[in-house]
């Protein structure tokens, strides 16, 4: 298996270590450089003891990182960072896995107005693949820059894409309501993520707008075989936040159309994602619950008819693992012609 070069440019935040800990055991890596300005010259068993005796790698400053000499970058960094950065790796001939939002959204108008800034490579843009393997696995191998998806997003899509790849649902009424562990707002000091504030609650947030219902809508659009802004299609999205560290579960309501009322949903969603290693659809009555995705590069998905008219999709999955990192070394994986599954069978943490 010939090894492959890695660099990830901002490794000091809750996905930049989770990449860490999954590359740092794959069988066909070689971790190059990693970047932090702040952490500069720090050693990365200092900066997380849990990666003590796995690497001597140091972070580095940008500048000094011979990101050039790799054959991949993960960014791991805010938005607005990728973008900046990716024409010079891409002439270096270096591919580019984005975990980021600075090539999800298709629409630089849209980009614009969610992220507050303009997109400083729309031809870039238009190149990127959107990193959903099980949906856009052909895609993916072939791509120079991939857009990882976000958390969110990526359990809505698992979650509907049989419906409406097979015409079953209304598109205009779909639900997602959505619950997420406190990692997912990153590794930052604010005061709604202390332990004092989010322990012992729960909560909904960005009701009025959230940065993945764009993302979201687009994506299912697709999957419906939709233009883009089509109305069409519409998706109530509500992210809720739990007293959890990772963790993500996600309720999906969708009202079936007269052919989705005579389709058997269970045999439907076990066929959609037979030998999928990364969905798993549970036997029909089943609950899934976010303890038994932790950790792992893992989805679970059941399906329920409540109503008659009613299709309703429960999902779960680490936030950090499928529904960031995890996914990013899936993509990875397939652009270097790896098995999909290099470095991500590791079982979920139970207790």
């Amino acid at each position: 298996m010939a090894m492959v070069k890695v660099g990830i440019v901002g490794g000091t935040g809750y996905t930049g270590v989770e990449l860490l800990r999954l590359l740092l055991v794959h069988p066909a890596v070689e971790l190059r450089a990693i970047t932090s300005r702040k952490e500069a010259g720090q050693a990365l068993g200092d900066f997380y003891p849990s990666l003590r005796g796995r690497t001597e790698l140091r972070f580095c400053a940008p500048e000094q990182a011979a990101l050039d000499e790799c054959d991949v970058v993960f960014f791991a960094t805010p938005h607005g960072v990728a973008m900046q950065q990716a024409r010079a790796l891409l002439d270096s001939g270096v591919r580019i896995v984005d975990l980021a939002a600075d090539f999800r959204l298709r629409d630089t108008t849209e980009f614009e107005r969610w992220y507050g800034m303009p997109h400083a490579c729309p031809d870039l843009l238009a190149e990127a693949v959107y990193g959903l393997p099980e949906l856009n696995r052909d895609a993916i191998r072939r791509a120079r820059v991939v857009a990882n998806p976000g958390c969110y997003p990526t359990t809505v899509q698992i979650g509907l894409a049989p419906l409406l790849r097979h015409g079953l649902v209304d598109c205009a009424h779909l639900i997602a309501s959505c619950a997420s562990g406190v990692s997912g707002a990153g590794r930052k000091a604010e005061l709604g993520y202390l332990y004092a504030e989010a322990s012992d609650n729960f909560k909904a947030y960005g009701v009025k707008g959230h940065r993945h219902a764009p993302e979201i809508e687009q994506e299912l659009r697709r999957l419906a075989g939709l233009a883009q802004g089509d109305p069409g299609l519409r998706c109530l999205f509500v992210p809720h936040l739990v007293p959890m560290i990772r963790g993500m579960h996600s309720s999906l309501f969708a009202r079936l159309t007269d052919s989705g009322r005579a389709t058997d949903l269970q045999a439907l969603f076990e066929g959609f994602y037979a030998g999928e290693e990364f969905v798993d659809v549970l036997p029909a009555g089943s609950a899934p619950d976010t303890r038994s995705v932790r950790g792992a590069n893992l989805l679970r998905l059941a399906v329920h008819r409540p109503q008659p008219d009613t299709a309703l999709v429960l999902v779960v999955q680490d936030n950090l693992t499928k529904g960031a990192a995890g996914q990013a070394v899936q993509n990875m994986n397939l652009m270097f012609g790896l098995p999909e599954h290099a470095g991500l069978q590791g079982i979920a943490l139970l207790p």
